[in-house]
């Protein structure tokens, strides 16, 4: 790995804590900026990189370093939010990947968007089996949809169209031209 590597890898890691804290408490899981930061680490970066640096800041928030929007530590995988952590990690592999595959913004932001939907599912999932499976809370589908998804959809594609409008001035700046 090149250092301008684990450098963007250490950046992105730092800016999706750094979203963690810039918040809107609702609900069990807060509104953060961290899947604009997820989305805008897979736009500028490859699939390998991208997800990197968000499983060095799951793998931070899991060592104990108060990371995540509700706390840190090993135990946080009983968090019932912790599926959405890994969720960002298959969605910055994905967004890395498909990205890099054709130009345009229609296009980006669609692969944006998709991987959004993969960190809602793979949220909902890991909440439902959590929850209702380990803890017997019982939750309905509809309460789990409306306050696990539909109140962060708006946000997420203002965070979505954000990234994208961005990603390519970014990619433009110099230190980004020889990767």
């Amino acid at each position: 790995m090149k250092v301008k590597e684990m450098i963007l890898c250490a950046l992105f890691a730092a800016l999706i804590a750094v979203g963690a804290f810039i918040k809107i408490p609702i609900s069990i899981v807060p509104i953060t900026l961290q899947t604009f930061f997820v989305v805008l680490c897979g736009l500028l970066l490859d699939k390998k990189l991208a997800a990197l640096s968000v499983a060095v800041y799951v793998i931070i928030g899991l060592l104990g370093i108060p990371v995540f929007a509700n706390g840190s530590g090993p135990a946080y995988v009983l968090q019932p939010s912790f599926g959405y952590l890994i969720g960002f990690i298959v969605a910055a592999y994905l967004c890395g990947w498909l990205s890099k595959k054709k130009e345009g913004f229609g296009y980006k932001l669609a692969v944006s968007i998709g991987c959004m939907l993969i960190i809602y599912i793979i949220g909902l999932l890991y909440f439902c089996i959590l929850e209702n499976g380990v803890y017997q809370m019982d939750y309905t589908w509809g309460w789990m949809l409306y306050f696990l998804f539909l109140v962060y959809v708006p946000g997420d594609l203002i965070s979505c169209i954000v990234a994208v409008l961005l990603s390519r001035p970014i990619k433009n700046l110099p230190f980004f031209q020889t990767m």
